[in-house]
């Protein structure tokens, strides 16, 4: 049986595979379109183009004993065809990569001659806000590959409507040190309180891998707004194993948005901020 050391390992090689695809801006290499064209269910070429037209919102779906995949989108950014068009993309690469890796799986397994179980892998990308220049998107990401468990891990983007691109919330401020010093604090404390409300101790150990407070900024970061209008809201979503054990899961920290972290924000974003009081 595959072990948790072991199923880390490989886990984070396919999300860092499969994160990195979502955000490239590179098309898929010959083998991931063939990978993809393999197993019914393929969006069509086009489609963002067909859904900003009525801007439905977006899902593909698919299940055999090869593979399980999901991949949604909101109404609000099939409303936008570039952005509709880039999450297009990113859903076929990554259906491609998990194709090609069950593949591979399956056959090893047939091989070996041991039980080949469907790789997963489902992303749900929902509306966080939507400002007069940004829409915030966040996604929850559930893998498996055949290990003892499966993989939560999160993602997140921002539409610029000014400059009609896609961007990551950090995209907004002058550096990650930057982010991480004005944060800090509130981040580290909010980690605390929410290891308590589970029971949990948080582990202070100078040798524990988990002694220590992470980077914020190494973390997945969605910005919201309280009135639609501006940035006022922040949380850092945490995955298993970054700051404890599989067994504590996932944490979602809430951060204020302060005046020091509105001072670290690039001047071109800084009117689109709106500190607390």
């Amino acid at each position: 049986m595959t072990t948790n050391a072991s199923w880390r390992n490989a886990t984070s090689l396919l999300a860092g595979a499969l994160l990195l695809a979502g955000c490239s801006d590179d098309k898929p290499t010959k083998a991931e379109k063939v990978a993809a064209a393999s197993v019914p269910g393929a969006p069509p070429q086009g489609a963002a183009d067909a859904a900003a037209k009525g801007a439905p919102a977006s899902k593909v779906s698919e299940s055999n004993d090869l593979v399980e995949f999901v991949y949604a989108y909101p109404e609000e950014a099939a409303q936008i065809p570039e952005l509709a068009r880039a999450l297009d993309g990113d859903r076929a690469t990554k259906r491609g990569t998990l194709i090609a890796a069950a593949q591979r799986d399956k056959a090893a397994a047939e091989k070996g001659e041991y039980p080949y179980r469907a790789h997963i892998y489902r992303q749900i990308w929902q509306r966080v806000t939507s400002t007069p220049r940004f829409l915030s998107l966040s996604a929850g990401v559930e893998m498996y590959t055949g290990g003892a468990h499966g993989m939560q891990t999160f993602d997140t983007l921002i539409w610029d409507r000014n400059r009609r691109k896609q961007l990551k919330p950090l995209d907004l401020f002058t550096s990650g040190e930057a982010f991480d010093t004005a944060i800090k604090d509130n981040f580290c404390g909010g980690i605390k309180r929410a290891k308590a409300a589970k029971g949990i101790a948080a582990d202070e150990a100078p040798d524990s891998p988990f002694g220590k407070c992470p980077p914020a900024s190494a973390q997945t970061v969605w910005l919201g707004s309280s009135d639609g209008r501006y940035l006022d809201r922040m949380t850092i979503a945490i995955a298993p194993y970054e700051i404890g054990p599989y067994a504590e899961g996932s944490y979602k920290i809430n951060v204020p948005v302060t005046g020091a972290l509105v001072k670290a924000v690039k001047a071109e974003f800084a009117r689109d901020f709106l500190p607390i009081n």
